[in-house]
């Protein structure tokens, strides 16, 4: 952690992509630049709904060990297998 606001890098005026804002915020501290910021007030509106769904435990079990295989969550792995099979059998 800076204790010198001398010492601190500038946070840049704009990040040219998310992934260098990420970069940025990956390596630096918040609590450097705490006197920078500011309150805002701010409105959300979530739309997404969640829908669960009940698995065979072994069917589980496979989605899971697939997903960690790919890197991917188990929850984005359903997603793409079912939009896979759904467009599938809209087609068919």
């Amino acid at each position: 952690m800076v204790r010198n606001k001398q010492e601190r890098e500038p946070i840049p005026a704009h990040f040219g992509t998310i992934d260098e804002a990420a970069e940025f915020w990956d390596t630096h501290d918040l609590v450097d630049y705490w006197d920078l910021t500011e309150e805002v007030n701010v409105e959300v509106d979530l739309q997404q709904r969640r829908f669960l769904f009940a698995l065979a435990p072994n069917l589980v079990r496979q989605v899971v060990q697939v997903a960690r295989k790919q890197g991917i969550s188990a929850e984005t792995l359903v997603n793409v297998l079912l939009t896979e099979k759904l467009q599938e059998a809209v087609a068919a």
